[in-house]
């Protein structure tokens, strides 16, 4: 029972496969003491060999189980649906094929996501989310962008803007797709079901405004709902942080010089957005939550985006002549 709480001690914060091979180590260690313990309160004399021997049994069982829980642990998550941290690490491997995927395809792209997920974690560990989760999740989010990654703008690299040429219900349905074609190839390829719904979801069922207004002053008669994703809205606090971080960082993104001021104004006003849009709704996110996210996420961006100092130019040294 001891080795089992133990074990349970320090495993709370593992975040990786070396550290279940450290909490065997402490497991030991608490089995050593027990052990020492059962044989000091004992009425019965035990030999110094004895003690040994026991206390061997106790060493050889905690690396034993590490053992076996390194073995069995890959089928265990992929039989059972468990997501742990450790898969979760695997996942987050830049090597991983769909990571590399976006990087080769959609480098715009895979540079936006690695943004959003710091501004993800951020925002989940300031309010006891699964910070880790959030942040793996936020590397996939737009896989869906590698189907026609020059539609989007972080892709353009400076060529012409590909929906200059298309309808404005063109440019729609290439966007909106995007999310739904991401949750596919996830799927195909097997990650875990919380990163599927997530880039399904990181969109919930806003309206994408740019066409849509386009579209109006067109065509009075534009239906509002034909620019809006089809949804869901985020059903988790993971989910509706990278939904909010992922635009926060694209409006960022977009100043030319921005100061902490325009940050916390931007930061401000697409949660407020969000929240009065209905986003938020099935996310279990509170108002004192969303507080705290804002800050976190506001000193993530600072960090980022501090003010550099601008150095006097270096003017070539030229010999005197002798």
């Amino acid at each position: 029972m001891l080795s089992q709480l133990s074990g349970i001690f320090f495993l709370t914060k593992s975040k990786d496969r070396l550290s279940i091979v450290r909490a065997s180590a402490g497991v030991a260690f608490t089995n050593i003491c027990a052990i020492l313990f059962f044989v000091f309160i004992s009425f019965e004399k035990y030999s110094w060999s004895e003690v040994f021997l026991y206390s061997g049994y106790g060493v050889s069982g905690a690396f034993l189980s590490a053992v076996l829980t390194l073995g069995f642990l890959p089928f265990i998550e992929t039989g059972f649906g468990v997501l742990s941290d450790q898969k979760l690490l695997t996942l987050a491997s830049p090597n991983h094929p769909l990571l590399r995927k976006i990087l080769m395809e959609a480098p715009g792209t895979y540079h936006h996501s690695v943004m959003v997920a710091n501004l993800s974690e951020a925002a989940c560990e300031s309010i006891g989310a699964h910070g880790l989760l959030a942040r793996v999740a936020s590397y996939y989010h737009d896989l869906g962008k590698t189907v026609q990654p020059h539609y989007f703008i972080e892709n353009q690299m400076g060529l012409k803007n590909p929906h200059d040429f298309l309808e404005p219900e063109q440019s729609a349905e290439i966007i909106i797709g995007h999310p739904y074609e991401g949750a596919r190839m996830l799927k195909k390829n097997k990650l875990p079901e919380e990163i599927v719904e997530i880039a399904k979801q990181h969109h919930g069922t806003s309206l994408l405004k740019y066409f849509y207004y386009q579209a109006k002053e067109m065509n009075e008669d534009t239906k509002e709902d034909d620019y809006r994703y089809p949804g869901p809205k985020p059903q988790s606090k993971e989910a509706a942080i990278v939904c909010i971080c992922d635009s926060v960082e694209a409006a960022v993104r977009s100043l030319d010089h921005p100061t902490e001021e325009k940050i916390k104004k931007i930061v401000k006003s697409i949660l407020e957005d969000r929240m009065l849009d209905g986003q938020l709704d099935d996310s279990n996110l509170t108002f004192n939550e969303l507080k705290t996210m804002e800050t976190a996420i506001c000193e993530t961006l600072h960090g980022i985006f501090h003010t550099r100092i601008q150095y006097p130019e270096t003017k070539p040294l030229v010999k005197e002549a002798k």
